[in-house]
């Protein structure tokens, strides 16, 4: 063989390897039940919180420390714990993007929070709707 085809089947097999090794960091979501089964194993999973339980956050004791109850879709509930900050209006948002781990004691051991706020556009929405029928009345 040339050593040119030595070198392209080389750098293919690399691009390869990467892929597989890229593609092992993709999560797919995963309910609080199914995440239950695999304890220890990094899961993303989308909840709500579950505004009938307290949410657990001193800052002046220990402003790392947040716990809380996660719903999902499905029924399913557990406790979260993440240490880190409170995530701002974690109470006003619709859904929980949750990243990390669930604990041998049933407890999930958060990462990473990401919040799926309500629009702030829907009201707005109502009133450009508004203003649009006004105008066209206007015209005709």
């Amino acid at each position: 063989m040339k050593r040119s085809h030595i070198i392209i089947l080389i750098g293919i097999a690399l691009v390869i390897a990467g892929l597989i090794a890229y593609s092992a960091d993709f999560s797919t979501y995963d309910s609080i039940n199914s995440a239950k089964e695999k304890p220890g194993k990094f899961v993303h999973i989308i909840a709500q919180l579950d505004k009938t339980k307290p949410v657990e956050f001193d800052p002046v004791k220990n402003p790392n420390y947040l716990s809380f109850y996660a719903v999902d879709s499905l029924g399913g509930t557990t406790k979260v714990v993440f240490h880190n900050s409170k995530p701002t209006d974690l109470e006003k948002s619709e859904r929980l993007v949750l990243k990390g781990k669930m604990q041998a004691d049933g407890n999930f051991e958060c990462s990473d929070i990401l919040l799926k706020c309500p629009s702030k556009y829907k009201e707005e929405k109502g009133a450009v709707q508004k203003n649009l029928n006004e105008q066209t009345s206007v015209i005709n």
